[in-house]
């Protein structure tokens, strides 16, 4: 538990991974059943841990419930929610591949003698070499994690608002070199000082916080098709549970019902983008909206309330430490000026 709290302190959702291994916690029995996804799953909305890292979280009297009841879980971190960027490297026991995908996209020629190339380790120490900077194993300025299977896990943040994305070195489609795996947006790392039945994945060297991630790899993760083709999301709808919110609240098809609708779906909109979006304007914006209509008696407190935290959390998982606290501000604010249905004071 203390390990799950140390980090989520530094605002990385922490999830379960099952006792002794470096997967996650298995789903309940119906998240189980055939074509079951985590997309709207009242498990993840009630505060269970089915669907791994989507149910990763920053409450910390969630993280003392699940941690306290079963002290045995290992600590999993989601990536993306919490602005990382992990180079993981292998070192397995296996035949290397073509020299065409030891380094994708970059060709090595036949006079070059690869005899000694063996794992991650070599393939992003020429990687480094070629780019004349120095291998994210030998980065000393960044936290690393030694596994237990003698391989090591470099974290990085992300800086902007890149959405990097996950990858395995064997991959014919996307990856940075052989043997070599990241760990970003759709996926999670095993937190330092989680024990598995191999062994604790250990902090080495005198760096304990990721520092940024450097240009020239961020350049590599570009160029090896690690960012998602840019595009316009497209107007998301209100979320149902917010949508049934809003009728509860008593706000239907009149004026401040419309009016609710339309900053809630700006809200939920952001689940397009999970990093910017301006999503705290917004709620910010849609929690004084609904502060003031309550205030001026055309909605219930309760429902408008729950309506803001599920559009919150449809478009942020598991940040509830940062929504509440968002709508706590803007309710407070916006209860200070009734707003007559058509929005106006």
């Amino acid at each position: 538990m203390d390990l799950a709290r140390w980090c989520a302190s530094r605002g990385w959702p922490v999830h379960p991974l099952a006792p002794g291994r470096k997967t996650p916690t298995a789903n309940c029995e119906r998240c189980r059943q055939p074509g079951h996804t985590h997309k709207g799953c009242a498990c993840i909305q009630a505060g269970r841990w089915c669907h791994g890292f989507h149910a990763a979280t920053l409450d910390f009297a969630r993280i003392e419930q699940w941690w306290f009841n079963h002290p045995g879980l290992g600590v999993g971190v989601a990536c993306g929610p919490a602005h990382l960027v992990v180079i993981d490297i292998d070192a397995h026991r296996q035949q290397p591949p073509d020299r065409d995908r030891l380094l994708p996209g970059i060709p090595i020629p036949r006079s070059v003698d690869l005899g000694g190339l063996a794992n991650g380790f070599h393939t992003l120490g020429v990687l480094a070499a070629l780019r004349g900077a120095v291998s994210p194993a030998d980065d000393e300025t960044t936290l690393r994690v030694r596994t237990p299977s003698g391989g090591l896990h470099v974290w990085y943040r992300a800086h902007g608002s890149h959405r990097w994305q996950c990858s395995a070195g064997s991959s014919s489609t996307r990856a940075l070199a052989w043997q070599v795996d990241v760990r970003a947006n759709g996926g999670y790392i095993v937190a330092p000082g989680t024990t598995t039945v191999a062994g604790t994945y250990t902090a080495v060297g005198p760096a304990r916080e990721p520092a940024a991630l450097p240009d020239w790899l961020a350049r590599e993760l570009a160029r090896t098709g690690h960012l998602p083709p840019a595009h316009v999301p497209a107007p998301r709808p209100v979320p149902p549970r917010a949508r049934q919110a809003v009728l509860a609240a008593g706000g239907g098809r009149d004026a401040a019902g419309r009016a609710l609708a339309k900053v809630l779906g700006e809200v939920a909109a952001c689940a397009s983008v999970p990093e910017g979006a301006a999503f705290s304007a917004k709620l910010n914006r849609a929690a004084y909206t609904v502060g003031g209509l309550v205030a001026g008696g055309h909605l219930s407190a309760d429902a408008a309330e729950q309506a803001l935290r599920d559009a919150a959390e449809q478009a942020r998982p598991g940040q509830e430490r940062r929504y509440d606290a968002i709508i706590r501000s803007g309710l407070n604010a916006g209860r200070l000026r009734p707003l007559s249905p058509g929005g106006r004071a």
